[in-house]
């Protein structure tokens, strides 16, 4: 055990450690400290070994307070694991609310507050919806560049818009904006990625004037603006002549703010010592190009992404960076970001094409898999009026968009307690978007209902899919409240609440500078410090 105010004096210190809220990530949102990781107990075994590469690293456990039951079964899976310094944070999100200390809402909390302090500190400018629309309707040179990943981007955006994500901006602008005179739009869900995208532009040096949407797509939603849906206009890759001038751009960025760069003996040197020294390799490129090869250990964290969400890359505070491009440029961009955001150790490092050896996702952990049903076995069970029970356990985004007809759905945190709910069955057949989960969850299943007979379905909810079986939508039979996630302002349903959650959600964005100075722990950085 450690007390809160014996854990602030160490996150002062600089050393690594990792701050682990192993709440559910809706519960995490409702309050935890600014630095807290949300590594929650029902995905910790298939999370960890991404989040915290180093098995030494000093962990600390956090739960929401009493006994601590959700941060002791941690500790156990940690141990199993092999992690060898694990500590709970006595009295837990509680006793840091009692001793005084600042507990922030939300998530991706350290980055969003570093979006507002960017705006602050450069006074980046920006442009309302209502001012874009009416220069819109004037016919003016305008481009809007939308900086979020493809698949938010085909959900809602703006018309007209391109999408160019995060670090994409420096490294596809010139291909794409070849007049000086067009005014560049950069816009984004909220505020954050609008914010460092126009920025990032601007720092590359681009002579075009450059703005941020104002609170991006929900800012132009409230304004009672049309969105546009479904659009699939995506920025080309750069041609040899807008590669250099990217280039170009960013070695100036890489002085301006002394971005380090890592060669292959560096690299060898810092895999030598990551007994001691958490090391990430973070692969800067798109989806595509990482899929196609990658450097071995890599994981994709596109660098929007990255700056945006790093809690969700980056488990370990002060850890060491290394982050892998084949051009330089999208790494030196984010490398910028990230050094000003406060991490120590940041390093760019340029691949060439024999380096990328590795094809494919990156492997996750190892898994013990359990007897298991195919789709169409599940089927003819589900035809037959057996007395089954299907258990859905993935999110419950995922649930209430398509499941198994009939299935139930549940938190793996709280099977123990949840499970009582379904009727009595002589089968369980468990399932997860892709299956993985599930087989986690069925030895604890298993002991349970010693007297239920165990199943996974193969491959998952999206086998199931994928064999053009039907399926069910809503939340139709919970076991669980659903808080395992943090419902975005527009997941939910009706419109009047999603006009109050964003408004809600950009408020709080905008509150964040105050309070991360309440805090007292956070110092973001500004060029040349």
């Amino acid at each position: 055990m450690i007390a809160p105010s014996a854990l602030r004096e160490i996150m002062k210190e600089g050393a690594e450690y990792a701050l682990l809220d192993v709440r559910e990530h809706g519960v995490h949102a409702e309050g935890h400290p600014f630095f807290a990781v949300p590594l929650p107990l029902s995905r910790l075994d298939l999370d960890a070994q991404r989040l915290l590469p180093r098995k030494s690293v000093p962990l600390y456990l956090l739960d929401q307070g009493g006994d601590l039951p959700l941060a002791r079964r941690a500790a156990e899976t940690l141990a199993k694991l092999g992690y060898s310094d694990v500590t709970l944070v006595d009295g837990g999100v509680e006793a840091w609310r009692e001793a005084g200390f600042e507990l922030f809402s939300g998530v991706n909390v350290p980055s969003k507050a570093f979006g507002e302090f960017v705006e602050e500190t450069y006074n980046t400018p920006r442009v309302t919806a209502e001012e874009l629309a009416a220069r819109q309707k004037r016919g003016e040179k305008i481009v809007i560049l939308d900086s979020r990943p493809y698949p938010e981007f085909h959900r809602m955006s703006i018309p007209g818009g391109i999408d160019m994500p995060g670090a994409e901006l420096v490294h596809r602008v010139f291909e794409s904006v070849s007049d000086e005179t067009t005014q560049i739009i950069v816009n984004c869900a909220g505020r954050t990625r609008s914010i460092i995208g126009a920025q990032s532009l601007i720092n590359a040096g681009l002579a075009n004037p450059v703005a941020a949407l104002k609170d991006g797509t929900m800012g132009w939603y409230l304004a009672g603006q049309k969105l546009a849906h479904r659009e699939d206009t995506v920025a080309p890759l750069p041609a040899e002549e807008a590669l250099q001038r990217s280039q170009s751009a960013a070695r100036a960025v890489a002085a301006k703010f002394k971005v380090p760069e890592a060669d292959k003996a560096m690299l060898e040197g810092f895999q030598r010592e990551s007994g001691t020294r958490s090391l990430f390799l973070l692969d800067m490129r798109d989806e595509a190009e990482y899929l196609e090869g990658h450097m071995p250990g890599s994981q994709h964290a596109p660098g929007g992404q990255l700056v945006q969400a790093t809690d969700e890359y980056v488990g370990v505070r002060n850890a060491r960076l290394v982050l892998i491009d084949t051009e330089g440029v999208r790494a030196v961009m984010t490398a910028s970001w990230l050094l000003q955001m406060g991490w120590p150790e940041v390093y760019v490092l340029k691949a060439e094409a024999s380096d990328l050896a590795e094809t494919g996702e990156l492997s996750g952990p190892a898994i013990e898999t359990s007897p298991v049903i195919t789709p169409f076995e599940l089927d003819a069970v589900l035809a037959s009026g057996e007395a089954v029970a299907v258990v859905d356990i993935g999110t419950s985004l995922d649930y209430r968009a398509g499941h198994v007809p009939g299935a139930y759905w549940a938190i793996r945190a709280r099977l123990k307690e949840d499970l009582i709910f379904i009727p009595p069955v002589g089968l369980i057949i468990l399932t997860s978007r892709d299956g993985r989960l599930a087989h986690l969850a069925a030895e604890e299943v298993s002991a349970i209902r010693p007297e239920v007979i165990v199943r996974v379905l193969d491959g998952g909810t999206r086998a199931w899919e994928k064999a053009s079986l039907p399926l069910e939508s809503g939340e139709t039979r919970l076991l669980s409240k659903t808080d395992d996630i943090w419902y975005k302002p527009y997941d939910k349903g009706d419109p009047e609440e999603v006009k109050r959650r964003m408004q809600d959600y950009l408020t709080w964005e905008v509150g964040l500078m105050k309070q991360i100075e309440r805090e007292g722990l956070v110092r973001f950085r500004k060029a040349g410090e």
